[in-house]
Order: structure tokens, then C-alpha cells, then sequence
């Protein structure tokens, strides 16, 4: 129904924004350190907090920093941390199976975290890109990524997460028919309530280069990624895939990027009205810190706006490199 709005001066809006008590009372939406998950990344080593030049702030951490990390997160009362590992090239081949080592850094971390912190929730990412010598999200034959072994090697990826106490698996790979085949594996193997988070609506973005340079990923791609990830000019193209990862048995969906894609995030959030998560990319990240060191832009504040942004977009929730610091922020350190 179209809002009616009585003529002026019955009807002065910025009554309403008199002052800091009235702006609050008829604010629309609030963020909340439970609108939080926060990625982080993981290398080899002991005690090492390894700074990654393209993302200012944001670290590789050795499993017992990342330990520590996690610690830190529930204090602050963030809910879910995601897992993203730093792979040695040594152990990246063509068939990507340290991606299912039970004991790859990723479900190390997992373990790490779940026996220290069993309180916060572990996201882990389901994608061949960190294990594949090609630096692709899926299997490569002859130059071609191909959809259906991908997805058994993917599945194999997602049990193994599942059997190191991942408590959230997000599939980003975007190969067809990978949320229905993971979804069956876990109900076989007993993990009937481990959570899905598709990235259902993953674009083929430019916004992804400083997170490829965290995992490792930038030197050893060949080619690029629009055969599976989605075209940035596609909105409806969306809305079905959002569609079928929820018959195939996704809990959550995810729109990536975020900001470019805010419309996204409200399409799905009406069209469908499940659990709507975006995140809030690499290249998003660094413009936001890059124009604030230069003081360009009050840092803080943009920091705020643009995750305010998602709420007011209909999102849940936000992955994003600012939680720690918007927690602070939220608890008044």
C-alpha cells in the first residue's frame, strides 16, 4: 500500500529528527553484533599473525592464533566465524584432495576452535579453489572446469568439514546441482543438523582480488571464473538459483558481493523470505580502509553505513572483515 503523507506543515518530516532520542525511537533498523559472522584466514606455522598487504587490518593466522581469535569473537559476542585457508602450493594438485584431508588446515582449525570455543559457531567454505593447482572453485579437464565431478569432490570436501565439527558449511563453487548431493551426504552420514549457507548468487566480480592474494589463490588462476560464477548484468538469473539451492535443501542463501548487489539481497529477501546473508567482499573492504587511511572518508562511519546498508536490504546478516571492530564498537570499547 502506497504510504499517504499529509501536506505540508501539517506533515513536517524532520520533526522526527529533532533530536538523537526522536531519530532513535523511529529508527528502521538497528545492526547488532548477531548480525556478524566474521571470516577469517588460516596458515601453517605457531604463533603467527601474518598482516595481508591488499586488506589493512585483516590477517593470516597459525591455528593457535586463530584459536585466539575465536576467543576473542565470542567475548565480543560474535556468533560464527568462517574458516578460509592459506593452502601451501606444495600441497595444491589437479585433483585437489588435500581438500578433503581430514587433517587440512581448515578442519584443524574447525577442531581447534570447536574443542576451545564450542560455544561460537564454525562456517567452513566448500570450494576446490584453495587445493586446486589451477586455482579454480571446481575440477579442470582439458581446460574445462566440469560440473559433475566437481560436485563428488565437493561432497568429499563437505563431509570431511562436517566430520571435524563445522557447524555451518558454505558451499561457494557455484557448480549446478552441488546443494542437493552435499545435502544427501550429510543425511546418510548422520550430520543431519549441520547448516547450509549457499552462496547461491555468486557473481563473477572484480570486487574478489585482495581475498584471492589471503588464500593464495591469485597467481595460480588460469583463465577466469564467468563459466560458473554468475554475470553481473543477471538479476532474475538469481532468483532461480536462490529457488533451487532451497529444494535441494539450503537453509540460508547468500548474495556475494554485497554492496554492488544490494538489489539482489532485496529481491531474494521478498521473493522468498528465508535467511538472507550477503557478504561484504575483499574489494569492498580495502576501498573502505584504503580511502580512510588516505582521509578521503571518515572510515568509522562508512564502516557503519555500508553494513546498515544490508539491513535495510533485508539481510540477516552480514560476513564481513569490520566484525571484530564493529563489535568493539557495539560494546563501547
Amino acid at each position: 500500500m502506497k504510504p499517504t503523507v499529509a501536506p505540508f506543515p501539517v506533515a513536517r518530516l524532520r520533526r522526527t529528527r529533532k533530536s538523537e532520542s526522536l531519530r532513535a525511537l523511529v529508527q528502521e533498523n538497528v545492526l547488532t553484533v548477531s548480525d556478524l559472522i566474521w571470516p577469517v584466514f588460516v596458515r601453517d606455522g605457531e604463533n603467527i599473525e601474518e598482516p595481508i598487504a591488499s586488506m589493512p587490518g585483516v590477517f593470516r593466522y597459525s591455528v593457535d592464533r586463530v584459536v585466539e581469535a575465536a576467543k576473542e569473537a565470542h567475548a565480543l559476542g560474535i556468533p560464527v566465524i568462517c574458516l578460509f585457508p592459506y593452502t601451501d602450493p606444495a600441497l595444491k594438485t589437479e585433483d585437489c584432495a588435500e581438500a578433503w584431508n581430514p587433517n587440512n588446515l581448515s578442519n584443524t582449525a574447525t577442531r581447534a576452535i570447536k574443542a576451545a570455543v564450542p560455544e561460537i559457531s564454525v562456517m567452513t567454505d566448500v570450494a576446490l579453489d584453495p587445493y586446486n593447482i589451477n586455482g579454480h572453485d571446481g575440477l579442470v579437464e582439458n581446460g574445462e572446469i566440469v560440473n559433475d565431478p566437481s560436485v563428488q569432490a565437493l561432497t568429499k570436501m563437505a563431509l570431511s568439514q562436517a566430520d571435524a565439527g563445522a557447524d555451518i558449511i558454505g558451499p561457494s563453487d557455484m557448480m549446478d546441482g552441488r546443494i542437493g548431493t552435499i545435502r544427501e551426504a550429510l543425511e546418510a552420514a548422520g550430520h543431519q543438523n549441520v547448516t547450509l549457507m549457499s552462496y547461491s548468487a555468486k557473481y563473477a566480480s572484480a570486487f574478489y582480488g585482495p581475498f584471492r592474494d589471503a588464500v593464495g589463490a591469485s597467481g595460480a588462476l588460469k583463465g577466469d571464473k564467468k563459466t560458473y560464477q554468475m554475470n553481473p548484468a543477471n538479476s532474475d538469473e538469481a532468483l532461480r538459483l536462490i529457488e533451487r539451492d532451497l529444494q535441494e535443501g539450503a537453509d540460508m542463501v547468500m548474495v556475494k558481493p554485497g554492496m554492488p548487489y544490494l538489489d539482489i539481497c532485496r529481491r531474494v529477501k521478498d521473493g522468498f523470505g528465508v535467511p538472507t546473508f550477503a557478504y561484504q567482499v575483499s574489494g569492498e573492504y580495502a576501498m573502505i580502509q584504503a580511502a580512510a587511511q588516505n582521509g578521503w572518508i571518515d572510515g568509522e562511519k562508512a564502516m557503519f553505513e555500508s553494513l546498515m546498508a544490508f539491513k535495510r536490504a533485508g539481510c540477516n546478516g552480514i560476513l564481513t572483515y569490520f566484525a571484530p571492530a564493529v563489535a568493539r564498537k557495539l560494546a563501547g570499547q
